[in-house]
C-alpha cells in the first residue's frame, strides 16, 4: 500500500484484491472512501492509504429500473431493478455502492439502518475483468 499514489487505477486494483481502501489525511486525520489525494477538510496533500473494515449500515437507497447500458447487459430492467445505496461505514465515512441481496421489486422491505458487509462483484474476463464494490445484508 505504501508508495501507491492515490488514483482510480490503484483503487480499482485494491478492489480486485477484495480490499476496500480509503485515504486518511496525515495532517487532520480526516478519512475518505473512495480515497482522495487532497483533504477537503484542511486542504492538506499528505495522505495515506487506509484499509476499511467493509462493514456498515444502509443510510439511503434507491431502486433503479432504467439503468445505464452496462447494467442492462447484466439483466437489470423495469422488471428486474437494481439497488444503489449510501453506506455509512463503521469508520464514519459514507460510500455509494450497489446493494445486493435485497428484494428490489419490493423496496418497502429494504430498511434504512440495516447492517451490511462489503461484497466484490467480478465482471468480465482477462483484461476486460473489472471489480465493482457492492454491499449485502449481514
Amino acid at each position: 500500500m505504501e508508495g501507491r499514489p492515490f488514483s482510480d487505477i490503484f483503487y480499482e486494483q485494491f478492489l480486485n484484491e477484495e480490499k476496500l481502501m480509503g485515504s486518511k489525511c496525515k495532517k487532520c486525520g480526516a478519512l475518505f472512501a473512495p480515497p482522495r489525494s487532497i483533504c477537503i477538510k484542511c486542504h492538506g496533500s499528505d495522505m495515506e492509504w487506509v484499509e476499511m473494515k467493509g462493514k456498515g449500515k444502509l443510510a439511503a437507497f434507491t431502486c433503479i429500473a432504467v439503468g445505464p447500458p452496462f447494467m442492462m447487459k447484466e439483466g437489470y430492467d423495469r422488471a428486474h431493478p437494481y439497488c444503489s445505496g449510501v453506506v455509512e461505514l463503521e469508520e464514519g465515512v459514507r460510500i455509494v455502492a450497489r446493494i445486493e441481496g435485497v428484494d428490489t421489486t419490493k423496496p418497502e422491505t429494504i430498511k434504512i439502518g440495516a447492517p451490511l458487509t462489503a461484497a466484490y462483484l467480478h465482471r468480465g474476463e482477462g483484461e476486460e475483468m473489472r471489480t465493482f464494490l457492492a454491499f449485502k445484508p449481514l
